[in-house]
């Protein structure tokens, strides 16, 4: 939220900041409960990750994973705040030398087949085992607490990162910045270098550009601002592409035409609350597409210019099934109607992968369409309306991030006969659907299915397996033939001693 210089006007946004950052900090209470249309492929980062980034760089908790092209067949991530062996979270444990902290790392990825997920194969490295910190913090809170990417595009060889200079951590969605600026590189981000790269300064605390999202179309870099925090609007700049290191060619829009060399002109395309923006332009779409938080979900809109006018909001995650959500982060080589993105968690504080659809109208369509797919909502009900049911001896697991994302699972067990947790949803008769969902089970089952079947228990598909090692995603397709509701199940016969099965991420898409 922008400040001003008047005294009762700074005095009054002052106060109305605290009141939402206050119910920022409640998101059990204040959820929307608005339905999530996305699908959750992968952990990316972190304990349990496919990557194995705590084994490999030294990343145990970490955050945001912004994505571009390198132009050169990779993938270039980078991730804010970032932690190793020692550290036990949840969110950011901050102290000088802390848990291998580092403000900021980057992975690199050459992976194009992401229904499965983003594998990653290298890294800039400190030391063999550990990802180096890009662009160094001083550390000092008051004074530069840190150094978060915002941003990156490649032009030609060289790699662009935006990144802000944090002060001060305020309360949850308020934060200080001293500045945002670019940085470059040009060895594929193994180096990088800050100094006499443009630098947008906050003296005030209400400058419109200190966290950026860039976009590269027409021979120009799209430079997308919104001020620190997740309070305040959108705007837009442009830049010749080979001028990206020079501020005075920076060109600011100022509601109907490009201005050079004027920030102050710049005006709201987005009204707030935004928070960490991404944009892109999608070819199949022939939009472009932003992502955001909008106070409590991540949602979507979309542009046929990169100025504007832009959509009304479609909520693509919920609060209500991941709480302390935030990011929203778009992969550069989402095609066809599909739309990859990161999404962040404070608990367990890292970094995953999930899946949209969408149409050459900008709408979201194919939407998961199970309720309630992280268990998050509440305890186990009936199976019907979006909620889940399951056999005597079974419910939701609390600890907290015991779950595959955030702090909860269903589960069931017991020490005889067949156990599973199951829901009803309506479908379309005779259509195609793909189902996937992330499972676990005790180390001493033998016989366990994730499948569908009709109201009446007919199985009409399932996958059959004895254990799992660990959370493990399991996937299915099937028809509906003349059923207009199916159960989607997950469970597990229990006639070896006491077995459990869990269940977290589950998703039905119609194709």
């Amino acid at each position: 939220m922008n400040q001003r210089p008047w005294t009762a006007m700074r005095s009054l946004l002052a106060l109305v900041v605290t009141i939402v950052a206050v119910m920022q900090m409640l998101p059990s209470l204040l959820a929307t409960g608005a339905h999530t249309s996305a699908t959750l492929i992968e952990k990316m980062t972190g304990p349990g990750s496919i990557n194995d980034t705590w084994g490999r760089w030294d990343i145990k908790g970490t955050d945001l994973g912004i994505m571009w092209d390198n132009g050169a067949g990779q993938v270039l991530t980078a991730f804010g705040d970032t932690f190793g062996d020692a550290w036990t979270g949840p969110g950011v444990t901050i102290g000088p030398g802390d848990a291998a902290w580092r403000s900021n790392v980057l992975l690199r990825s050459n992976d194009a087949t992401l229904s499965d997920g983003m594998r990653f194969q290298s890294a800039p490295e400190q030391f063999a085992g550990r990802a180096a910190e890009l662009i160094p913090s001083l550390k000092v809170d008051n004074v530069e607490i840190t150094v978060i990417p915002t941003a990156g595009v490649s032009v030609g060889t060289r790699q662009y990162l935006g990144y802000m200079s944090v002060r001060h951590w305020g309360p949850a969605g308020q934060w200080d910045t001293n500045r945002a600026g670019i940085a470059w590189s040009d060895d594929n981000g193994e180096h990088w270098t800050t100094a006499g790269g443009p630098v947008w300064e906050n003296p005030a605390g209400d400058h419109d550009f200190q966290m950026q999202a860039f976009v590269r179309r027409n021979g120009f870099v799209y430079v997308y601002g919104t001020p620190n925090g997740r309070f305040g609007a959108a705007h837009v700049a442009r830049v010749p592409e080979a001028q990206m290191l020079n501020k005075s060619q920076y060109q600011y829009w100022n509601g109907s035409n490009w201005i050079v060399n004027n920030d102050t002109v710049a005006a709201a395309i987005v009204p707030g609350p935004v928070g960490e923006l991404s944009v892109h332009y999608h070819a199949f779409a022939g939009r472009y597409v932003m992502m955001y938080l909008g106070g409590e979900d991540i949602v979507m809109r979309t542009a046929i210019n990169p100025e504007g006018p832009w959509s009304s909001p479609q909520v693509v995650v919920s609060s209500a099934d991941y709480p302390g959500l935030y990011g929203g982060f778009i992969h550069p080589w989402s095609v066809n109607g599909t739309l990859y993105f990161t999404l962040s968690q404070w608990n367990p504080y890292n970094v995953f992968l999930m899946a949209v659809t969408i149409d050459t109208a900008g709408l979201l369509t194919k939407p998961n369409q199970v309720g309630d797919p992280s268990f998050e909502r509440g305890a186990m009900n009936n199976g019907l309306n979006g909620t889940w049911a399951c056999s005597p001896n079974c419910g939701i697991d609390n600890t907290p991030a015991g779950g595959y994302s955030g702090d909860r699972n269903g589960f069931t067990r017991y020490n005889t006969g067949w156990r599973n947790v199951w829901q009803q949803m309506a479908v379309q008769p005779n259509t195609n659907y793909r189902m996937t969902g992330w499972v676990r089970t005790s180390a001493n089952s033998d016989n366990a299915y994730m499948g569908a079947r009709t109201t009446s228990g007919v199985v009409i598909n399932e996958v059959n397996f004895p254990r799992t090692n660990g959370w493990q995603r399991f996937t299915i397709t099937f028809n509906s033939g003349s059923n207009s509701a199916v159960q989607i199940f997950a469970g597990v016969w229990t006639n070896n001693g006491d077995i459990w099965i869990q269940l977290d991420d589950f998703s039905v898409v119609r194709q």
